[in-house]
């Protein structure tokens, strides 16, 4: 067993991140260990700080939300270290998973962001992804920054009518 308690947090991170095709939240990881009673919400921000600051995993921020992935080099360590969590643990963090991970999965799924092009236009980027791969990405030129926030509002709402409108206008014959 892992002595050091933040380093066993390090170690709960990465094989929740290993045991999952898509990344996790913020909030997600914390909801693990806020519910679980593992680490107070401040000690959690440390460990994934120090995990991204030596390349364990990777950060990608989308409108204020922090999603992570683990590394190949987070993968490794795990391989090496991973045996140090115990039964009871990784068994909390599979049964978490395995309860959440459909909400979870959805959550991350869905992209929406925009930002101010060169021409003073705002550019908005919608994506759905399944895993890593994009199903679908769309970059829309707008005037208004109040339309670029409602597009981005309203694609989590209506992403599969979008989707199916293009896949069918695309599908048909010529």
């Amino acid at each position: 067993m892992v002595s050091e308690p933040l380093t066993l947090y390090k170690l709960m991170v990465l094989q929740m991140l290993k045991h999952v095709r898509f990344p996790l939240t913020n909030s997600q990881i914390a909801d693990f260990f806020l519910s679980k009673e593992y680490a107070n919400y401040f000690t959690l921000q440390q460990a994934l700080t120090e995990l991204q600051e030596s390349n364990l995993i990777r950060l990608e921020t989308v409108r204020n939300c922090s999603r992570y992935q683990i590394t190949k080099e987070g993968e490794e360590t795990l391989s090496f270290f991973g045996h140090q969590l115990s039964d009871g643990i990784v068994q909390d963090i599979r049964q978490f998973l395995n309860e959440n991970k459909a909400q979870m999965r959805e959550e991350v799924s869905l992209i929406s962001d925009y930002h101010k092009s060169d021409n003073r236009d705002y550019i908005v980027h919608c994506e759905a992804r399944e895993g890593n791969a994009p199903l679908l990405s769309l970059d829309i030129s707008v005037p208004a920054k109040e339309q670029a926030e409602a597009m981005c509002f309203n694609w989590a709402d209506h992403n599969q009518e979008i989707y199916a409108f293009i896949m069918n206008t695309l599908m048909k014959e010529p």
